[in-house]
């Protein structure tokens, strides 16, 4: 029988018995690490066996080939299992492992604009959106004001409800315009797209674009 003791990160929540009994700790008390003269003991099979000696559940673990981990330590007695705890911390391991790399990522491009683009400009720019939402990405439009452009901001609100009608089919407004100081942004994201490519969300990565 070995002992061994493992810290947990706080706030992990794992699942051990019939009634889904949740382990919120910073150690597992594991074995001979488990000082308590009894125990409510849940069975290799996951059958609740009741309260038993200390002694008896670590010698059921031992007779399984198994670890006597303490799953409740704040009930009265504390409950245990017998488990392979090797196993699955391993087991455990690799599913974060694989749930990190299955994330998505978004990334976020931008277009830049400005209150008196022309049509064919912004048709230009309307392009390269919604290239960048069909692979799944999401699109930042921005109009920046100079000078006393900034007393028409209605002229770059029209501009962005115009763009948002045009690429209804591939997205939907995640942020609202929304003007701070000379910049109004508007921001889209993606509501179907073909790219293949897995992308976690991530800083925003801007695309430079040439103004008009």
């Amino acid at each position: 029988m070995r002992l061994t003791q493992v810290r947990v990160p706080i706030g992990l929540m794992l699942y051990f018995c019939q009634e889904e009994k949740t382990i919120a700790t910073q150690t597992f008390r594991v074995n001979e690490a488990i000082r308590v003269p009894s125990v409510r003991l849940i069975g290799p099979q996951n059958e609740n066996l009741g309260v038993v000696e200390i002694r008896e559940a670590l010698r059921i673990a031992t007779q399984a080939e198994m670890d006597l981990v303490e799953v409740s330590p704040n009930t009265e007695p504390p409950v245990c299992r017998v488990m392979d705890f090797g196993k699955f911390l391993y087991e455990r391991t690799k599913k974060e492992k694989e749930a990190r790399k299955a994330q998505t990522k978004i990334e976020i491009k931008e277009i830049r604009l400005r209150p008196k683009t022309n049509v064919h400009h912004r048709e230009f720019k309307t392009r390269d959106a919604r290239r960048w939402l069909g692979e799944g990405m999401k699109v930042k439009v921005t109009v920046r004001f100079r000078g006393r452009e900034i007393t028409y901001p209605e002229l770059a609100l029209e501009d962005l409800k115009e763009i948002a009608e045009e690429l209804a089919d591939v997205s939907s407004i995640e942020q609202v315009p929304n003007l701070e100081g000379k910049v109004m942004t508007m921001m889209l994201t993606p509501t179907k797209f073909t790219s293949k490519k897995k992308v976690a969300p991530v800083a925003a990565s801007e695309t430079p674009a040439a103004e008009a």
